[in-house]
């Protein structure tokens, strides 16, 4: 048998963001929809954002009641990126931000 079947697994690490809307379901519908699209928003109008997102160094994820984003490029700009969207998601009520760091699988 070859090993023409088999493939090698690429793995990368990924920096993920995690964004959340807490108390999303206890928010109006109209209020649940302003605040998805504020958020998104303000996420695509980052700079780290659109940098790797040119660069195809960037998943997006949605999960309804915010996103995650899957940065395969440095810590430091994921840490940038949190930084900056805190401060701009300040007034979208039950913003809450988290990070994980680990290997991810790519696709290919």
């Amino acid at each position: 048998m070859s090993g023409e079947g088999k493939k090698e697994i690429q793995l990368e690490i990924g920096h993920v963001l995690f964004i959340d809307l807490v108390g999303y379901s206890k928010f109006s519908i109209n209020e649940q929809h302003a605040a998805v699209e504020q958020l998104n928003r303000i996420v695509r109008a980052s700079e780290q954002f659109q940098q790797a997102e040119t660069a195809s160094r960037l998943l997006k994820i949605p999960t309804g009641d915010g996103m995650a984003l899957v940065f395969y490029t440095s810590r430091r700009r994921l840490c940038n990126a949190r930084s900056r969207l805190v401060a701009h998601s300040s007034n979208i009520h039950g913003c809450k931000f988290g990070w994980e760091f680990t290997a991810v699988r790519l696709a290919g």
